[in-house]
């Protein structure tokens, strides 16, 4: 056997234990390249194959424990905007029922709120949407039971897994909320609430593996445990743990020359990845950071850059190269801030961080260059200096070709992102990645993120509305390669804007070849900068809304996909506006409307 101890396998020895030499050898390698997950399963695995065997009924036997094991339930709700919760959601799943559980998974937008008094165990998955809201399949399930109709509910356990990201001011809000409210209630913690930031496999793991452990004391006992060796590993090979390296065959800009924006359609090989996508999906990158920002970082510290850094169990790395391939260094939040107050015996900054205006000021448009310039460096040493900091999160990108279009590729649609800030310019990280340094014949790793909220319908027949402003355009790309593959035969309606006709018509051949063909049946644009007065998507919208209300009241699906503060908010109540005039409807007729669309699928939304 092998040794856990607080999350680290010890190197076996062959003088204690059972194994041979090379037995030990040969699992030493294997343990060392273990993610925490895998970890998990494993342990559970072995656990579980023990318990097996010395609890094996006799033939035509059944235990009491097993009996009571196979009446346990447990309901798992999830709220998800891009398919995060929903995959965690399955894997709790499948670890609960392979434990004999018997397991209701739902997302929160087909469960039936009153069905909540039924429910023994409760486990909530939840992802924080924008500035601290809940995921779009989430809301109305999050209104009704921070209302007063919500039931009463002594005697539930529950435990929620929140996901969120520790650069936003309101981390993880939406599974904070929940739990509260589920406490507020009446319920009893299971297992105490997890907050995942962007990097979220091995926190979701050890939720899971507690929430395991805490079904088997509430069941009763070693006699009735439940084993972890349901935790199950990454189902496929190339995942968000495990990236696929696709080599870039085309990278070019898509704006003419003039313009004020530069965006990037860039091809990917996934030839040998056996990697599948939906239109709707999104494709996760993993990026490097800008070399120019980390020499500028090291030449305000103490260090040379060649030290030896541990970024995680079993990777050593230099400094520099930590700091270009694996720490995020173009973000500050809260916690990091904090975090470095500890180490740091800067006065200034401990003042900075006691005062939650002036912190939240500071954090605005500034990366780790100017905390290092204004109040660093922190530690006693290189790893003391990193210790703190997060992994680089993965890019997201709604992906803008169909698989079956174009076998064994994924195309992508980036605008690159730079901007002047406290004196200096800023640029995104992936973005100018693929602007300024991503040539054919590089490779990323990438993974595919599949979205269940944006996909289309599965009758054919069915019109559909698309507005995808910008790079918004790029699911909609996807959903008419799609469309002409398939033959599909129900009508299709496209707005899409930008700033100049001549310069940032995206794809404009493309549109207008699927118009002559009659794959696409309209499609309206909004150039905002060619005329005096701007012009959006949702101008055209409302120019149109007697047409566009009907095409509603035939069945349409409508989908948005882009900027969420501004664009999607305006469209939403814009459509709001169209559905009280078009319909003749009151303020709150045309809320219930538009949220009866949503909880159809009909209204769906990829924003950011």
């Amino acid at each position: 056997m092998y040794i856990h101890s607080g999350g680290i396998f010890l190197q076996l020895q062959v003088l204690n234990s059972p194994f041979t030499e090379e037995q030990a050898e040969l699992l030493n390698r294997l343990l060392s390249t273990l993610t925490e997950p895998q970890k998990v399963w494993l342990s559970g695995y072995l656990a579980a194959s023990l318990n097996s065997l010395a609890q094996a009924p006799s033939a035509g036997t059944v235990t009491s424990s097993n009996a009571q094991q196979a009446t346990k339930e447990v309901t798992v709700l999830y709220g998800s905007q891009t398919g995060n919760s929903k995959g965690l959601a399955k894997k709790t799943a499948a670890a609960l029922e392979g434990s004999g559980v018997q397991v209701t998974v739902s997302s929160m937008s087909d469960f039936k709120p009153n069905n909540l008094k039924k429910v023994q165990n409760l486990l909530i998955i939840v992802s924080t949407h924008g500035e601290g809201e809940p995921p779009d399949s989430a809301k109305t399930f999050h209104e009704f039971l921070h209302s007063k109709r919500a039931p009463k509910l002594d005697g539930v356990q529950f435990s929620v897994l929140a996901l969120g990201d520790s650069s936003y001011e309101f981390f993880c809000q939406t599974g904070k909320d929940f739990d509260k409210r589920l406490e507020e209630l009446g319920g009893t913690r299971l297992y105490p609430r997890f907050d995942c930031d962007v990097d979220f496999d091995e926190p979701a793991a050890e939720w899971l593996h507690g929430v395991l452990g805490g079904l088997s004391e509430v069941q009763g006992g070693a006699g009735a445990a439940i084993p972890a060796a349901s935790v199950k590993a990454e189902e496929s090979v190339y995942s968000r743990s495990n990236p696929f390296h696709a080599e870039v065959l085309e990278n070019i800009n898509l704006n003419g020359r003039g313009s004020n924006k530069e965006t990037r359609h860039l091809e990917l090989s996934l030839e040998g990845s056996g990697l599948v996508f939906q239109p709707g999906d999104s494709l996760g990158i993993y990026p490097e950071n800008d070399s120019t920002l980390v020499e500028a970082i090291l030449a305000k510290l103490t260090w040379s850059g060649e030290e030896p850094v541990t970024v995680k169990q079993g990777d050593v790395r230099p400094l520099k190269e930590a700091l270009l391939s694996y720490y995020e260094i173009t973000v500050l939040s809260k916690p990091l801030l904090e975090k470095i107050a500890q180490l740091s015996t800067n006065v200034e900054l401990r003042e900075l961080v006691s005062n939650a205006t002036d912190l939240k000021a500071y954090i605005e448009g500034r990366d780790l260059l100017d905390l290092v310039t204004d109040f660093g460096p922190w530690g006693e040493n290189a790893q003391e200096f990193v210790s703190v900091l997060r992994k680089i999160p993965p890019r997201l990108y709604s992906i803008a070709s169909s698989l079956a279009a174009n076998p064994d590729e994924v195309h992508l649609t980036i605008g690159a992102v730079r901007y002047d800030a406290h004196g200096r310019e800023r640029k995104g990280v992936c973005s100018t990645l693929a602007a300024e340094r991503l040539e054919a014949g590089d490779t990323l790793p990438v993974f595919i993120q599949h979205n269940e909220n944006f996909k289309l319908p599965e009758n054919q027949d069915v019109p559909i509305i698309m507005v995808g402003p910008g790079t918004g355009v790029a699911p909609f790309r996807s959903f008419m390669q799609e469309r002409e593959e398939t033959g599909a035969s129900g009508k299709s309606w496209m707005f899409f804007g930008d700033q100049h006709f001549v310069t940032d018509f995206l794809y404009q051949v493309e549109w207008q070849k699927w118009l002559m063909q009659g794959v696409l049946t309209k499609m309206e644009v909004a150039f905002s900068r060619d005329q005096q007065e701007k012009v959006y998507v949702q101008h055209r919208m409302l120019q149109h809304s007697k047409e566009l209300f009907q095409w509603l009241e035939e069945g349409a699906y409508l989908y948005i996909c882009g900027d969420e503060k501004y664009m999607a908010h305006d469209v939403h109540q814009t459509l709001l506006e169209i559905i009280e005039k078009e319909g003749s409807l009151t303020h709150s007729q045309a809320e219930e409307y538009l949220a009866k669309m949503q909880q159809q699928k009909r209204y769906q939304r990829d924003v950011y």
